[in-house]
């Protein structure tokens, strides 16, 4: 028999070993199968595991021990049941709702891990479900299929064993990447013999969370080889443009790098939660002072008082002395008290935050009608912490932008196009009614294609010699690959996206990429196939910022295409270029920027034949020679890529979501720092900063981390933190307002108790760009904090090609060295280990699936509802919440100090104060519902103002609405309304009788009186704290009053005594008690000595020291006035006034800020080297592989390796057979 899991022995793994195609061998190291497990809970360990995350809160300990007491009937006063049913309400209904959500995530795992996958079992193919995949085993996979596991790339239907892949899952990109098996494996192809009897041994690393690095070694035969992350196929990657291929599994489920990037599920709770637990602890000290004084008084009452009544009431047999009466006491006074920490607060924070959740979800405003996708709730436990966020972790792509490029405007030849005019001759953004041009000559034009300028068009048409040479250029130099549907379409895949936007605008102005080979290019120019002979590929990379291809004409001309960032184009131009275009050139570059736009310059030149052949023989050596390769390389391609012509050059639009810039910008006005945390390139990063407005120009500097080594990024932190120190040293004395000193003392801050000042009173900016490989010596233990005071300083912080798991430590270091509330947002699975790392977790249900989603706390369709869920429904929340504890706090003690007073005219003998029956429904009936329906519907501020004055969110941030001052306060308060509702109506009917004669001072009479005088105290004090106004809050702050004579006068009735007279003993007393004239006016004296003073302070505070929020409140008031003027006098006027003022709020804003480049395509190698090569698959699709005999022969005569990786351009012996005429 098995032993079960939990009790299997865990070995720690220090090396994978395993063999293909055999089970037994690989059984023996217990490898993890490929079953994943989100969820938390199984059905066997739910209410185990469940109580015991329930019990961490102190309170829920606090009650059980209370249930627990009462049952001792020598010290309980109280029916046990009133809290037995309370404390099994509330775990019931967090137990409820936790399984809920984890059956969620229970059926997400099923869905994953039912997939069918295809798997070699006895030389056969036969479908399995992924949870069952081990490792060892080989599995195919077809298009389009989501890769099983972690498996090392064996064969493929593609030349050269290619295969390729979308990582957009794993780390946000969508371009595709290539992947080549072994050779000496590629060979058994898709033979099921040969793969059944393939016995390969692999020995590699262990599981780890490295996506972009793998070591081990293939042992097969008698030979071994070298494996890397190019042979390796990670989970979550989808395979594309490949018919099948095979792969030996070598990570499964909990092990693969996927995996083990996605951060553990932690029970999130907010900070206001946080701050309960400890209040809780001081309210215990309180109650057991209480308790404590309340037993040596009741020692002292007895010893000197209570012996003189042992004739008729004498010690029970287990209190024998006075000493055990006063032990005894200090229980009862314990269980007589406990209303202090009543657990229907428990109760209605989950009700209130239910119903705070239900109205995010009816939020229209949040509603995605593109999609059909509303906000949604994933939790409700978080709600009031929306109001308190300090930091937002955004991913890139898929979150900030939509994943698509568009071509939007160039400049050709100092002509701008792209621009579209109205009747006057305004610039004016397109609409779904601008006419777009007419691209009917070409039947190769895309149906979705927008462009709405048509002189260009009209231009080409007429054989414009510049803009033929400009669309010829973009259609050649790239290396973009194309295909071919079953339906003949025709589709490009494209390793940058830019590359993508910028060959499909010249295919659909009639400069058609129609097919390539490893050296020749088709190119189909208005119609007429030209096929031009590809002489070189000179590909980019982070340094050069620029590609160039050389190519030959069918004429036998000679020419180089270049095209790159702006400066280091404008920096290889001929001397005699035309200064005037060069010029103009700038200024059109300089107008796309500011427009958010990604540029890039195109420039070309003619070589002759002699030049060429020199060149040609200088790039032969270079790339043979031994040492120094690279520079070598990198100065030969500078010599040929000078004294250029500029052609001009694109404006791609890197399409950001709607309202991303004006979110950001008003989400840093309430003091919210964004930082962005992407899988993406540099270049790409930084210009999205720069298009969102987190990078302008007016910043003094944006620090580049980049460094290979700790000494290395600890000087650049150091370099940069010293700048900045001094720039404020500088400013600090000139520059600094009142308002800037308000400022820094908002977003001061303290990390592991070393003081921070952040001194955002300096009039300079600074920005932030750290890459991955920095960022791993930055977040270690002797740098973390340095990199943490370096990015504080800075008001824009950029981290790219990080790995979801960077993403997570960023986060963590944020979120455990700040006194700050975190929030990450993403869309991707390569984002889910930051959303589980922060405080709050926000989806993006965007293109990349709905990993994000689940893992999320809220879901939301697009970025720009970030601003509305924390400006408005956040704050919302918090001030509601914030209303709820201190009313809480203050109408319970005002309720049960009033028993302690009591005390001290009975002998502290813990008799309650009240009828049990106002004990039990004090806080169910009478007092929940209005403070419940004030914590839901409250609104200090309308939703519109909300977001207009961002600064109303700051006393969230810095916990200024409920803290431990706030709560002395409600104790304060609470105190003093005990001593006023108990002293008084004592005082009023110690003595004297009715008019009736009848006696009034009896206990019943005086505890019906307090009773009455502390629910309509409570009940104004509700309508004090209440904002808006709806009948909601009319019904139940006025109906708690109503009820609660109702069910007074019920359970004070003859009936319900006849049928119970133990459990009702106060017949008829409040209708004696109504009766008497002293009753309602001690209820009106009461009343006015606990609510006018509150009313006169809180006035005194509005006129002399008023908030920022009532000063708000004035404007809105005042506004709201005048429209009501103005639609009384003029409905139409007020009507046009809406919209403009609508216009005004949402228009297009044009960023007045521009990217010091912007070049923003793949700064890794590219398909240059596969394409030239000849390793690089270009057939069809609709071809049968191995049909294109004329490039098989080539790539053999050419002797080219299998994909040997030179990082830079490879020049083939064909080259050298070139004659030109």
């Amino acid at each position: 028999m098995d032993i079960l899991p939990f009790f299997k022995k865990i070995v720690k793994e220090h090396q994978r070993d395993l063999v293909a195609n055999d089970s037994v061998y690989n059984a023996k190291f217990n490898y993890a199968i490929n079953e994943i497990k989100t969820s938390r809970y199984t059905w066997y360990n739910f209410i185990v595991l469940n109580l015991f995350e329930q019990f961490h809160r102190v309170v829920n300990i606090y009650f059980v021990v209370l249930l627990i007491l009462q049952y001792i009937p020598q010290i309980s006063s109280l029916n046990p049941t009133t809290t037995l049913i309370p404390i099994v309400f509330v775990l019931a209904i967090t137990a409820i709702k936790d399984a809920v959500d984890d059956f969620r995530r229970h059926r997400s795992d099923h869905s994953v891990n039912n997939r069918i996958s295809h798997i070699l079992r006895n030389g056969q193919l036969v479908e399995e479900k992924w949870m069952n995949i081990k490792v060892g085993d080989i599995i195919k996979l077809e298009n389009n299929n989501h890769v099983t596991a972690d498996i090392l790339l064996l064969s493929s239907s593609e030349e050269h064993n290619l295969v390729y892949i979308e990582t957009a899952e794993l780390d946000g990109e969508t371009n595709l990447k290539v992947r080549q098996a072994l050779p000496n494996t590629g060979d058994m192809n898709d033979d099921l013999r040969k793969l059944s009897n393939f016995k390969g041994a692999v020995k590699c690393e262990t599981p780890n969370n490295h996506l972009h690095k793998f070591t081990g070694n293939l042992y097969w035969g008698e030979e071994a080889f070298p494996l890397d992350n190019e042979k390796i196929l990670l989970r979550g990657c989808t395979l594309r443009n490949t018919e099948w291929c095979f792969g030996l599994v070598l990570f499964a489920g909990p092990d693969t790098k996927l995996m083990q990037n996605t951060g553990k599920s932690i029970m999130k709770r907010t900070s206001m939660e946080k701050l309960m637990n400890k209040l809780v602890w001081l309210i215990f000290a309180f109650l057991l002072l209480l308790a404590i004084i309340t037993a040596i008084g009741n020692s002292i009452w007895e010893s000197s008082t209570g012996e003189s009544f042992q004739v008729y009431l004498p010690w029970e047999g287990f209190a024998s002395s006075a000493a055990m009466s006063g032990f005894l006491s200090f229980w009862s006074y314990i269980i007589i008290l406990n209303t202090v920490v009543p657990i229907s607060l428990y109760v209605s924070v989950e009700f209130i935050r239910l119903g705070q959740s239900l109205f995010i979800n009816w939020d229209q405003k949040m509603y995605y009608e593109k999609k059909d996708l509303p906000a949604v709730y994933r939790t409700t436990a978080l709600n009031e912490e929306l109001g308190q966020i300090e930091y937002v972790f955004s991913d890139k792509t898929g979150t900030l932008t939509q994943n698509v490029m568009e071509f939007n405007k160039c400049t050709v030849a100092g002509k701008r196009y792209g621009d579209v005019f109205d009747e006057d001759g305004n610039a004016v953004y397109p609409d779904e009614y601008t006419s777009k041009v007419d691209l009917s000559y070409n039947m190769y034009a895309q149906e979705g294609f927008q462009f709405y300028d048509s002189r260009l068009v009209n231009a080409i048409k007429n054989h414009d010699e510049n803009c033929e040479e400009f669309f010829r250029l973009i259609s050649i130099c790239h290396t973009v690959m194309p295909d071919e549907t079953s339906d003949g379409n025709l589709v490009y895949q494209a390793q940058s996206p830019d590359e993508g936007a910028l060959v499909a605008a010249a295919r659909n102005f009639g400069f058609v990429f129609k097919s390539r080979t490893f050296d020749t290019i088709t190119i189909v120019e208005m119609g007429e196939a030209v096929e031009y002979k590809v002489l070189a590929i000179l590909d980019f990379d982070n340094v050069r910022k620029r590609m160039s291809v050389i190519v030959q004409d069918p004429k036998g001309k000679i020419t180089l295409y270049c095209k790159g960032a702006d400066t280091v184009i404008y920096e290889r131009l001929d001397a005699h270029s035309d200064e005037d275009m060069k010029k103009i050139t700038e200024e059109h570059l300089e107008a796309f920027a500011c427009d958010g736009l990604r540029t890039l310059c195109l420039a070309k030149k003619h070589l002759d034949e002699d030049a060429y052949n020199v060149w040609k023989e200088a790039h032969d050596e270079a790339n043979t020679a031994l040492e120094d390769r690279d520079d070598r390389l990198s100065a030969v391609y500078e010599e040929i890529e000078r004294d250029m012509i500029l052609l001009g050059a694109t404006a791609v639009e890197d399409k950001l979501q709607d309202g991303v810039p004006e979110t950001i910008a008003n989400l840093a006005k309430a003091n919210i720092k964004i930082w962005v945390l992407t899988g993406d390139k540099q270049e790409t990063a930084v210009n999205i900063g720069y298009s969102c407005n987190m990078l302008t120009d007016e910043m003094k500097n944006v620090f580049i981390i980049s460094g290979f080594s700790s000494e290395e990024v600890e000087a650049k932190i150091s370099a940069a933190m010293h700048e900045i120190h001094a720039s404020e040293r500088s400013n600090f004395s000139t520059n600094l307002h009142d308002d800037d000193v308000q400022f820094i003392n908002h977003t001061s801050s303290e990390e592991n108790g070393q003081s921070v000042s952040i001194l955002s009173g300096s009039t300079d900016q600074y920005g932030l760009v750290i890459n991955g490989q920095s960022l791993v010596y930055a977040l270690a233990n002797d740098l973390e904090l340095k990199f943490l005071e370096l990015a504080s300083l800075c008001k824009a912080v950029i981290c790219c090609r990080v790995t979801p798991l960077q993403k997570a430590k960023v986060v963590q270091l944020v979120k455990c060295n700040k006194k700050a509330v975190t929030l990450a947002i993403g869309d991707g699975a390569n984002d889910v280990s930051m959303i589980k790392a922060a405080h709050i977790g926000v989806g993006i249900s965007g293109e990349e699936g709905t990993q994000a989603v689940l893992s999320s706390d809220f879901a939301l369709g697009q970025f720009r509802f970030l601003e509305r869920l924390l400006l408005v429904h956040g704050r919302w929340s918090y001030v509601r919440m914030s209303k709820f504890f201190g009313y809480f706090f203050y109408k319970n003690f005002a309720f049960t100090l009033v028993h302690f007073w009591y005390g001290f005219f009975n002998g502290l003998t813990a008799q309650s104060a009240y009828d049990d029956w106002f004990v039990t429904l004090y806080n169910i009936a009478y007092t929940s519902t209005p403070i419940f329906v004030l914590a839901i519907l409250d609104q200090d501020l309308d939703d519109d103002f909300s977001v207009r004055f961002p600064k109303l969110y700051l006393p969230g941030q810095k916990n200024e609405l409920f803290n431990v001052k706030i709560f002395f306060v409600s104790l304060f308060r609470g105190i003093l309304t005990s001593l006023v509702l108990f002293f008084i109506p004592y005082g009023a009917f110690s003595t004297g009788m009715a008019s009736n004669g009848m006696d009034m001072t009896d206990y019943h009479t005086v505890s019906m009186v307090i009773s009455t005088c502390l629910i309509i105290v409570v009940s104004l004090q509700a309508a004090l704290d209440t904002s808006f106004w709806t009948p909601i809050n009319h019904f139940f702050i006025w109906g708690s009053i109503g009820i609660y004579f109702v069910f007074t006068f019920a359970m004070h009735s003859d009936g319900l005594f006849q049928l119970v007279p133990s459990q009702f003993p106060f017949v008829g007393v409040s209708r004696n008690a109504f009766t008497h004239a002293a009753l309602w006016l001690t209820l009106l004296l009461v009343v006015m000595i606990c609510i006018l003073p509150v009313v006169a302070i809180r006035f005194a505070y509005a006129v002399c020291w008023p908030t920022y929020a009532q000063k708000i409140l004035q404007i809105q008031l005042r506004e709201r006035k005048k429209e009501k003027k103005m639609r009384i006098k003029s409905p139409d006027n007020f009507a046009n006034n809406l919209k403009q003022r609508f216009q005004t709020k949402f228009k297009i804003k044009r960023r007045t800020s521009r990217p010091k480049s912007g070049y923003a395509f793949s700064h890794q190698h590219g398909f240059g080297d596969l394409i030239t090569s000849g390793r690089m698959s270009m057939r069809r699709k609709n071809q049968p592989p191995g049909s294109d005999n004329r490039t098989s022969e080539i790539a053999t005569v050419s002797g080219s390796p299998a994909i040997e990786s030179t990082d830079q351009p490879v020049m083939t012996e064909t080259y050298k057979k070139i004659n030109i005429d």
